[in-house]
């Protein structure tokens, strides 16, 4: 008895998507090339950036706690990320990714090369920092105008999610515009960001100080997670 209820229940399922199928039209060609139009600009995007974007590591004087007596390690790890905005070895940042004046601050390019950090600028009312490291030749990226932006517009948000030095890639729209979050702790204070953009991008931690970005490429906003 329940094997026919079962069957019964499948057949009827399979008939409902037959005649959903029936009744919605088919991509038209027009529709198909807009998708595929928009994915290439992507990929365009993505190719032209990533060389720009960077992961932003730390050093930190690691202590076994089970021998006290032991000889501390030096640990590096991603803690953020950052573009370069002069060929001249100019990087952005969050503020709260490097803001810690008693840590050692890497640079890690794509294809793994490390640099240190020479200088650091920090900008706490807009959670801002200028990264120099002693590098030339760098491929800096274009600036945009974010008083253009319209909700609903594609952005891209490029990356080193989950603190991992190869850039990853989310992409999603403006949601809103002008929006303002208040961030810190008790312990440190809090700051107030205002004029902010929202976006339904996955932004994931390691994200934080990278670039989002418009489908001509250009610099819109800096990911703040």
């Amino acid at each position: 008895m329940n094997n026919r209820i079962v069957l019964i229940i499948a057949a009827g399922v399979i008939a409902a998507v037959a005649y959903y199928q029936a009744q919605v039209p088919s991509p038209t060609t027009q529709e198909l090339k807009t998708v595929v139009k928009e994915e290439n600009a992507v990929i365009s995007v993505v190719e032209k950036t990533s060389p720009s974007v960077v992961a932003i590591g730390v050093t930190r004087r690691g202590i076994n706690p089970f021998d006290p007596f032991a000889i501390p390690k030096s640990e590096n790890s991603t803690i953020g990320t950052g573009f370069v905005v002069s060929s001249k070895g100019i990087i952005v940042t969050n503020k709260h990714v490097v803001s810690d004046p008693g840590l050692k601050y890497t640079v890690v390019g794509k294809e793994g090369q490390k640099l240190d950090v020479k200088r650091i600028y920090r900008d706490p009312s807009l959670d801002l920092a200028i990264v120099q490291i002693e590098a030339s030749n760098l491929k800096a990226l274009d600036l945009g105008d974010s008083s253009k932006l319209k909700v609903g517009q594609t952005v891209i948000a490029v990356g080193n999610a989950l603190g991992r030095f190869t850039n990853t890639v989310t992409t999603g729209v403006v949601s809103g515009l002008g929006r303002r979050v208040e961030v810190g702790s008790p312990f440190e204070g809090f700051e107030s960001l205002e004029d902010l953009i929202q976006t339904d991008a996955a932004i994931n931690p390691g994200n934080s100080g990278g670039p989002l970005l418009n489908l001509k490429g250009e610099i819109i906003g800096i990911i703040n997670s």
